[in-house]
């Protein structure tokens, strides 16, 4: 199953790239199944909530997925992942019906998209999320309900996506660090 390509007003069905034969074609976002694993915690992508990401790497047929956007952007930045992505896809959650599950017809190029960060929302790993939108517009609204500042790819700070987290764990803030 393929996902939509493109952001303008053409119906989905027209949007759809259509290919055959075992190697996937690097300019198509490919659509979750229940096999789809999180490239750092190996658990199944659906289920986690929120936005998601897959990175198309140019050695491998297939995407690797991220179970939060925040994952896929510290993967692009890391020194130590050496292979060279072709594509990123993240999930625009301004056309998504519902955060938990965002579709498989939201997807849009990570270069073409707003974000929002530091919101009140997490990310489906329960840390702080970089929260994609195709539109300016969609982005300020959401940042307007829940907080946050709203930047571009290469406005998101290193140590945002990088950096240590804290995590909400039984009403109280701590660290990966604490006991």
């Amino acid at each position: 199953m393929l996902c939509d390509l493109d952001d303008t007003q053409m119906p989905v069905q027209q949007k759809i790239k259509v290919f055959s034969g075992c190697a996937l074609a690097k300019d198509v976002c490919v659509a979750m199944t229940e096999e789809a694993v999180g490239h750092y915690c190996n658990m199944t992508i659906l289920e986690h909530t929120g936005p998601k990401a897959q990175v198309h790497l140019e050695r491998l047929l297939f995407p690797i997925f991220f179970s939060q956007v925040r994952d896929a952007i510290a993967f692009m930045r890391l020194p130590e992942e050496t292979q060279d992505a072709v594509v990123i896809y993240v999930n625009d959650m301004g056309k998504s019906e519902q955060w938990d599950f965002p579709g498989d017809d939201t997807w849009i190029d990570i270069q073409k998209a707003y974000f929002v960060i530091n919101s009140a929302r997490t990310g489906g790993m329960g840390a702080p999320e970089t929260i994609p939108f195709g539109t300016e517009a969609s982005a300020k609204s959401f940042s307007g309900k829940h907080g946050g500042d709203v930047v571009r790819l290469t406005e998101i700070p290193d140590a945002y996506v990088l950096g240590p987290v804290e995590l909400k764990k039984q009403g109280r803030l701590t660290t990966g660090l604490s006991k």
